[in-house]
């Protein structure tokens, strides 16, 4: 199994805050679950930011299978990466069918019909959100939760290889958020679509993530398998809270102790 995103030595600053990510090395492999994890300002949006091509880093490189991202001209790079942002304003009142279709915009001829597929790629992803009957709704009328599914049925309508979400799932309710992280985790698993996964939340990675990647300060501080990211003192390191953490057969629970 190859290699779909490859970092080597990826350093990126801001001028305004001082913040930088810094010698960022990491492969991730096809059909991978990756979950990133890291307080407030630790870097994991501008990382995937850089991974999806949308900032370039000042040092190092970004490969998407073997060829530089910066090279892969948008529009093809919009077939093959999808990534769902933490906050996304629609200000004019789209439907929630009209946001999902904008995911077939680098499909669509010069005159930028909707084809047969099209509309049937449209519903599939509003089915997988569970959003079918708000296609007809206007995205400035529905609650933050049912506007975040219908971006990330957008994102869906892309058929990308790779998914990339931001805290997509930060406007959710636990039934919902657990919804969302099992319909990634079939279509992973299904379709072998790479999912990369910005989360604050320890016990979700835990029950889907294959491999989670801890970021502290702009650094990897560790990237491993689930029982060696999740330890208590690697919580307290990079969260500074005290955690008990039970360790079942086939998962791992995270308590937060105050």
């Amino acid at each position: 199994m190859s290699e779909v995103i490859e970092l080597e030595q990826v350093t990126f600053g801001y001028k305004d805050n001082g913040f930088s990510l810094r010698e960022i090395n990491l492969k991730i492999k096809e059909g991978k679950f990756l979950s990133i994890l890291g307080p407030n300002g630790s870097g994991k949006s501008t990382l995937l930011k850089i991974i999806s091509g949308q900032l370039q880093p000042s040092k190092g490189f970004v490969k998407f299978k073997g060829k530089e991202i910066s090279e892969i001209p948008p529009k093809e790079r919009a077939k093959r990466l999808a990534l769902v942002s933490q906050n996304t304003t629609i200000v004019y009142p789209f439907t929630v069918y009209e946001i999902v279709a904008m995911g077939r915009t680098p499909y669509l001829n010069f005159l930028g019909y909707e084809k047969k597929k099209d509309s049937e790629v449209v519903h599939y992803a509003l089915q997988q959100m569970g959003i079918e009957h708000l296609a007809g709704k206007s995205i400035t009328r529905i609650s933050g939760g049912e506007a975040q599914r219908a971006f990330i049925a957008r994102a869906l309508a892309q058929e990308p290889e790779v998914i990339l979400l931001d805290e997509a799932n930060a406007h959710l309710d636990v039934k919902h958020q657990i919804s969302i992280y099992k319909t990634l985790k079939e279509l992973n698993e299904q379709k072998g679509i790479t999912v990369v996964f910005v989360s604050h939340d320890f016990n979700l990675p835990a029950r889907f993530a294959e491999r989670i990647l801890l970021l502290k300060e702009g650094r990897i501080f560790k990237d491993g398998t689930i029982k060696n990211i999740l330890t208590q003192g690697n919580i307290k390191t990079v969260f500074d809270v005290n955690s008990e953490i039970l360790q079942r057969e086939n998962s791992i629970d995270v308590l937060l102790r105050v």
